[in-house]
Protein backbone atom coordinates (compact mmCIF):
# COMPACT_ATOMS: atom_id res chain seq x y z
CA UNK A 1 0.00 0.00 0.00
CA UNK A 2 3.01 2.32 1.05
CA UNK A 3 6.04 2.74 -0.99
CA UNK A 4 9.44 2.23 0.65
CA UNK A 5 10.41 5.71 1.64
CA UNK A 6 6.95 5.75 2.95
CA UNK A 7 7.41 3.20 5.08
CA UNK A 8 10.53 4.46 6.21
CA UNK A 9 8.56 7.89 6.91
CA UNK A 10 6.28 5.87 8.98
CA UNK A 11 8.26 3.79 10.86
CA UNK A 12 10.11 6.62 11.51
CA UNK A 13 7.59 8.34 13.26
CA UNK A 14 6.62 5.15 15.23
CA UNK A 15 9.81 4.78 16.39
CA UNK A 16 9.61 8.46 17.88
CA UNK A 17 6.43 8.22 19.70
CA UNK A 18 7.53 5.04 21.33
CA UNK A 19 10.91 6.28 22.23
CA UNK A 20 9.24 9.87 23.73
CA UNK A 21 6.86 8.06 25.86
CA UNK A 22 9.52 7.18 27.91
CA UNK A 23 8.37 4.04 29.64
CA UNK A 24 10.98 2.39 31.65
CA UNK A 25 9.53 -1.03 30.37
CA UNK A 26 10.62 0.15 26.80
CA UNK A 27 14.41 -0.27 25.76
CA UNK A 28 15.97 3.28 25.40
CA UNK A 29 16.85 2.95 21.38
CA UNK A 30 15.88 0.42 18.91
CA UNK A 31 12.23 -0.32 19.71
CA UNK A 32 11.05 -3.18 17.53
CA UNK A 33 7.13 -3.27 16.37
CA UNK A 34 5.65 -4.87 13.94
CA UNK A 35 2.63 -2.48 12.38
CA UNK A 36 -0.24 -3.76 10.46
CA UNK A 37 -2.25 -1.46 8.72
CA UNK A 38 -5.58 -2.46 6.53
CA UNK A 39 -6.29 -0.22 3.69
CA UNK A 40 -9.25 0.51 1.83
CA UNK A 41 -9.80 -2.71 0.22
CA UNK A 42 -9.38 -6.38 1.32
CA UNK A 43 -6.05 -6.98 -0.87
CA UNK A 44 -4.86 -3.29 0.58
CA UNK A 45 -2.23 -3.28 3.53
CA UNK A 46 0.75 -2.73 4.78
CA UNK A 47 3.45 -4.21 6.88
CA UNK A 48 5.50 -1.59 8.94
CA UNK A 49 8.65 -2.81 10.87
CA UNK A 50 11.39 -0.45 12.12
CA UNK A 51 13.57 0.66 9.49
CA UNK A 52 16.94 -0.54 11.82
CA UNK A 53 15.89 -4.06 11.02
CA UNK A 54 17.18 -3.65 7.56
CA UNK A 55 20.68 -4.13 6.39
CA UNK A 56 22.64 -4.14 2.84
CA UNK A 57 21.20 -7.96 2.53
CA UNK A 58 18.00 -7.70 4.15
CA UNK A 59 16.24 -5.00 2.26
CA UNK A 60 11.90 -4.52 2.18
CA UNK A 61 10.27 -5.61 -1.28
CA UNK A 62 9.83 -3.08 -3.56
CA UNK A 63 6.24 -3.37 -5.64
CA UNK A 64 6.21 -0.56 -8.47
CA UNK A 65 2.40 -0.48 -8.13
CA UNK A 66 3.44 1.51 -4.63
CA UNK A 67 6.10 3.44 -5.82
CA UNK A 68 4.12 4.56 -8.76
CA UNK A 69 1.45 5.92 -6.41
CA UNK A 70 3.52 7.43 -4.28
CA UNK A 71 5.38 9.27 -7.13
CA UNK A 72 1.87 10.03 -8.95
CA UNK A 73 0.82 11.75 -4.92
CA UNK A 74 4.36 13.45 -5.30
CA UNK A 75 3.78 15.49 -8.57
CA UNK A 76 0.17 16.21 -7.68
CA UNK A 77 1.57 18.09 -4.48
CA UNK A 78 3.80 20.04 -6.28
Amino acid sequence: MFSVEQKKQISAAVEKVLLDINHPEMPKECPSFKLYVDGAESWSFANIVPNWTFSDTNKPGVNPWNENVAAQMNKEAV
